[in-house]
């Protein structure tokens, strides 16, 4: 890898917020004068009849997706629309956008020209293996870590060797492997935190868990936003594939949107049946309570908090921006809908970025993939685990290691922080 000098530009952008529930994107012009969106149309009922009428339709329009036995995605009009809403015989609903759940601050962009990191282990990596003087990391092997965001830069030397699937959710045709492009950076910074390996002279970045294989999954375009149906179908893919291939592997989802969305919801369910691990991005809405975002908010997936470096009572600090839970449901030790999880390092995290760079950037999106890339990790040390007995081994070494700072965050189970902090050891 060439060594140049890095250049630091501060870039100031806007967050960006999750659509509210039952937002969709914007209609495309079908050519025929009127304007086009995205829907999922369901037969009603689970019987021969219901079969017979979903293929009967899909006949009319061009299927995307089949997320269920009777139901597909697929575009049409407002005229159509409105008029299959009429007919009994199916539920027909828009689909929903999701989008980055990036806040993403005072940001520190270094030159791309291939220069070596001036962080190899970033904060978050040393607060998370509890050793300031973290130099490399390890761990991993036999675990996938499927990235479900804006695609990533597998080209980049310090993730070019954990590649194992590259496959993108978001074209006109559908599903095409070998292409997971990134744009936008955001899968590419959220990847390098998970799983990183150094680089084949191991002087670039280290991830949690190096020797892992990333699943780089597309399922959002290049501005960070995306159709709830391609990231549903993902995460079918992705547990499906570790069926296939008698795999553990762990879902990363930094993303997300303000309101329950059925399709996403159903398939992390289907997923987690199948034995995977879902960790997904709690929400850049903090510090109100009731803020985390989906599908975070769900029961089957963990929710992560993001930490600042920065002490506060004894412990890090449960950063402003992080979305809460409700303080209702404190001290209990039990996940419900809507509460955070686990903590980890999200603010002014330093990782890759696409060209061969790096970026500092923050949000919940940058604490997920250190908790997805320990568990990763720890899955490695215990393959006899189902993905229920990692969990709770996840939850217990957050309870060893309480967050006492931020609003909201007290002793024990609490809305701002979770179960407290996870760490290696």
């Amino acid at each position: 890898m060439k060594k140049s000098k890095s250049v630091a530009l501060s870039l100031l952008l806007a967050a960006s917020l999750a659509l509210p529930a039952g937002a969709s994107a914007a209609p495309a012009d079908n050519g025929n004068g009127g304007e086009t969106f995205r829907v999922y149309v369901e037969a009603v009922g689970n019987n021969a009849a219901a079969k017979s009428s979903a293929n009967s339709l899909k006949d009319q329009y061009e299927v995307r997706w089949e997320l269920s036995e009777n139901g597909f995605s697929t575009e049409m009009n407002e005229k159509q629309f409105q008029a299959l809403q009429k007919n009994k015989n199916f539920k027909v609903s828009k689909v929903q956008q999701v989008e980055i759940e990036t806040d993403v601050r005072a940001s520190e962009f270094e030159t791309m020209a291939g220069e070596y990191p001036t962080q190899q282990t970033p904060w978050g990596i040393k607060a998370i293996y509890n050793n300031p003087n973290q130099t490399t990391t390890s761990g991993g092997a036999g675990v996938n870590i499927a990235v479900l965001d804006t695609g990533v830069y597998t080209a980049h030397y310090d993730l070019v060797n954990t590649v194992e699937q590259c496959k993108d959710f978001t074209t006109a045709s559908g599903l095409v492997n070998g292409s997971c492009n990134d744009v936008n950076g955001h899968g590419t910074h959220v990847a390098g935190s998970a799983l990183a390996d150094g680089g084949s002279d191991q002087a670039g970045i280290y991830g949690v868990a190096p020797q892992a294989d990333l699943w780089a999954y597309k399922v959002l375009g290049d501005s960070g936003s995306g159709y709830s149906d391609d990231i549903a179908a993902a995460i079918r893919h992705a547990a499906d594939q570790a069926t296939a291939t008698g795999t553990k592997t762990v879902i990363n989802m930094s993303l997300g949107s303000a309101g329950q969305d059925s399709l996403i919801t159903n398939a992390v369910n289907y997923a987690y049946s199948k034995g995977v691990l879902v960790v997904a991005a709690a929400g850049n809405s903090g510090y109100r309570e009731g803020t985390i975002g989906y599908p975070g908010a769900l029961t089957n997936a963990v929710a992560v908090a993001a930490l600042e470096n920065v002490q506060q009572n004894g412990t890090y600090r449960v950063a402003n921006f992080s979305s809460r839970g409700y303080s209702a449901t404190d001290g209990d030790y039990v996940i419900q809908q809507g509460d955070v999880e686990i903590s980890a390092p999200g603010a002014s995290i330093y990782s890759t970025w696409p060209g061969g760079g790096y970026n500092t950037i923050s949000g919940t999106s940058m604490a997920t993939p250190h908790v997805a890339g320990l568990a990763a990790k720890v899955w490695a040390s215990n393959p006899g685990w189902s993905h229920t007995q990692l969990r709770a081994n996840l939850q217990n070494r957050a309870r060893a290691n309480d967050i006492l700072g931020g609003y909201g965050a007290a002793y024990g189970d609490d809305y701002a922080s979770g179960f407290g902090f996870a760490k290696v050891n």
